[in-house]
């Protein structure tokens, strides 16, 4: 077995690509090597800021030979058919096919094609050209004096050479031969830019890794996040501080550097009176570093965590001195900013929402807020929120889109005008509203609790889900651009974590309502459908679905208790599902289903064969005088206690008590099932046994329907 080394050497690719990039070689490669009929025992691809790089362990060094069977016409077939056949078999004449018999068909001419294996290190010599000149970088560019050619090469950056080497593990390796836009394949590597910028001979992947690491490059970019994060939090220690772990940002430094050096630097404390996500954000944002904190009060310290890319001689000092320089001169900046935003009150602010576009169908931001202080007040009364300041977090919660530290960094919109709020005089619970009411922004960001903030951030949600399905912006596919699911599972995350009683359809009019009253919203009531509640409706059920199926729920039971129809109390819902599943796990809910599944199935096919009056006439009440045997008399009894009790336990949302009542079912059901024959020959009886059933069947989905029950 043979081992294949790819590196692809340019200038710096951006860190944000890399991942991207790696996966994207290995699988073009693994899968052109797959479609050549070569398999392999494993492959891991590697990207640092200027090198991509592939290792394929396990590769047979040249193909097995193949014997194909090509079937052409039949015997005597038109002379164009047979004329094809040749062609496509590559014969010169049918003297060289052969005939084969088939009894009740005939004769037919067979071609016996034989292809040789070819070595693996010429297929790969073919092979990555054309992969690689079509490589699916999201920008790419030209260089050089031939980059007007439109075959001429495009990389992401400036390619300087490439490595490419194949063979046996244990003898010497070879150059697969092949050339990109006048790079021509060697077995030549570099190391650091800076520390060991000198050309290293490479046979294969160990040697390949050892000589970098010598060379001053972590090839392997897990490794090198460990070390930052490891030498962070040490460093960290050492001064008394906490890291802010940042992992989106540690996969970024990651990839800005090939031999990461982790130092502290400083800036000044009078800096630390600005809101610490406004610290966060400035040093994150321009110079890609980590903050600290003090474990023992929580709060920033004034000192950061860099990452450099060299080893200093003087151990790092100027050039965290340096950064220090920079940092201290955003956060000057920043505090400007926040500053001259505290002169302006959140309310005169409002103005000039009108000019910001929410959507050029759905009208301005102004037009939303006027929709939001509406919505939220409707939401208020309902989950025990104060109205007038839900109404005001919500008149408030998108003044500070118009600030300066917003425009500067659009993530703290809504923080920033939960510290303006409160520098402003506002009540608490407002300014908290508009701190939280875009939140949650993905499942594992923490949901508002404070009534007015859930009221507000309800509100906000309902209002973009709504607008967008009113003028047709569904979610297709893998696409959704609008955010709506996150839109959708942050309001299903809201009602259930806080056990709110809200319906969907309602707050889904409300909302709609928001926009048909509005005069300048002539898109939405051109477009806006009357289905749309129940297209809403729908969508919470699908979210629902992939939200309770992450929490380890069957699918199949949430279409259970939706099959029941406008169930629109997600937290009801819920509990139901809860409820379901449990009954279901016992003997009596198992056995319970099976009964109502022949009940069901014995109906549906009696439904079949009947004309449309009979088959209607089922659903009619059973006539308990018209009973002949015992069972069919204890089926009828426990199903009117059973439904009885049922309904009652529903209508007190006691669903547990309802599924007991349920399992008092399975004893006379199997006892039916067992003495007597439904499909009498006597009509009349058999009439009163289907509708027996089918008082079955009605009593089981007054809590669930069963028949959307997988299993």
């Amino acid at each position: 077995m043979a081992d294949f080394l790819l590196e692809l050497f340019s200038e710096e690719i951006p860190a944000r690509m890399q991942a991207q990039a790696a996966a994207d070689l290995r699988r073009l490669v693994t899968g052109a090597l797959s479609d050549q009929g070569l398999s392999y025992m494993g492959a891991a691809s590697f990207a640092t800021p200027r090198r991509l790089a592939l290792h394929i362990a396990g590769l047979p060094e040249r193909q097995e030979d193949r014997r194909e069977v090509k079937r052409g016409p039949r015997v005597g077939a038109p002379e164009a058919a047979v004329q094809g056949f040749l062609k496509s078999a590559g014969l010169n004449s049918i003297d060289e096919a052969q005939i084969e018999v088939e009894p009740k068909k005939g004769e037919f001419y067979v071609a016996i094609i034989e292809r040789p294996g070819r070595g693996t290190a010429e297929l790969l010599s073919e092979i990555l050209p054309g992969l690689l000149k079509n490589f699916p970088w999201p920008k790419s560019m030209r260089w050089g004096s031939a980059s007007a050619a439109p075959e001429a090469l495009r990389w992401i950056r400036p390619l300087h050479s490439i490595l490419a080497t194949f063979g046996p593990e244990t003898e010497e390796t070879q150059i697969v031969p092949f050339s990109l836009d006048g790079v021509t394949a060697g077995n030549v590597t570099y190391g650091h830019r800076f520390m060991a910028p000198g050309a290293i001979t490479v046979r294969r992947f160990d040697d390949y890794v050892r000589s970098l690491e010598s060379a001053r490059v972590v090839l392997d970019p897990e490794r090198r996040r460990n070390i930052i994060l490891f030498d962070a939090q040490s460093l960290a220690y050492a001064q008394g501080l906490e890291l802010i772990v940042d992992t989106g940002l540690l996969e970024e430094v990651a990839g800005l550097v090939e031999w990461p050096v982790v130092l502290v630097g400083e800036f000044d404390a009078e800096f630390l009176a600005i809101p610490s996500e406004v610290i966060q954000a400035t040093i994150r944002a321009n110079q890609k570093c980590f903050v600290l904190r003090d474990p023992n009060t929580g709060s920033l310290a004034n000192k950061f965590i860099l990452t450099a890319n060299i080893v200093a001689s003087d151990g790092g000092e100027a050039i965290a001195a340096g950064n220090g320089r920079v940092v201290r001169a955003r956060l000057s900046d920043a505090k400007f900013f926040y500053d001259t935003d505290l002169q302006v009150k959140l309310e005169d602010r409002l103005a000039k929402l009108e000019n910001i576009v929410f959507h050029e169908k759905l009208g301005s931001q102004g037009e939303r807020v006027r929709r939001l202080i509406e919505l939220a007040g409707a939401i208020a009364p309902q989950i025990g929120a104060d109205v007038e300041a839900a109404k005001r977090a919500a008149k408030l919660a998108k003044a500070d889109l118009t600030s300066e530290m917003v425009g500067e960094f659009p993530e703290l919109q809504g923080l920033m005008g939960k510290y303006y709020a409160l520098a402003q005089g506002e009540p608490e619970a407002v300014a908290t509203a508009i701190g939280d009411h875009y939140k949650p922004q993905g499942p594992n960001d923490r949901i508002p609790t404070e009534p007015v903030a859930m009221a507000v951030a309800l509100a906000d949600k309902f209002d973009t889900l709504v607008g967008f399905f009113a003028i047709d912006e569904k979610p297709t596919g893998s696409k959704d651009p609008y955010a709506l699911r996150r839109a959708a599972l942050g309001i299903i995350r809201l009602i259930l974590e806080n056990e709110l009683r809200l319906p969907i359809l309602g707050l889904t009019e409300g909302a709609l309502n928001g926009y048909l009253a509005d005069e300048n919203n002539a898109d939405v009531r051109a477009v806006a459908k009357p289905d749309l509640p129940d297209a809403v409706l729908n969508f919470f059920a699908d979210r629902l679905k992939v939200y309770l199926r992450e929490k380890g729920a069957r699918h199949d039971l949430i279409d259970a208790v939706f099959g029941l129809g406008e169930q629109d109390d997600l937290l009801l819902i819920v509990r139901r599902v809860d409820m379901l599943g449990a009954f279901l796990d016992t003997e009596d809910g198992s056995n319970l289903l099976a009964g109502y599944r022949r009940a069901a199935n014995i109906l549906k096919a009696e439904e079949k064969k009947a004309g449309a009056e009979e088959a209607k006439s089922y659903q009619e009440a059973f006539a308990p005088e018209r009973f002949v045997m015992e069972e069919e008399r204890d089926l009828a009894a426990a199903l009117l206690a059973a439904a009885t009790a049922a309904i009652h336990a529903i209508v007190d949302e006691n669903f547990a008590t309802a599924m007991q009542a349920l399992s008092n079912l399975r004893a006379p059901v199997d006892s039916f099932f067992e003495k007597v024959t439904v499909n009498s020959e006597d009509r009349t009886l058999r009439l009163n046994r289907l509708r027996l059933l089918n008082g079955l069947r009605t009593a089981v989905h007054q809590v669930a329907d069963f028949s959307k029950i997988a299993g």
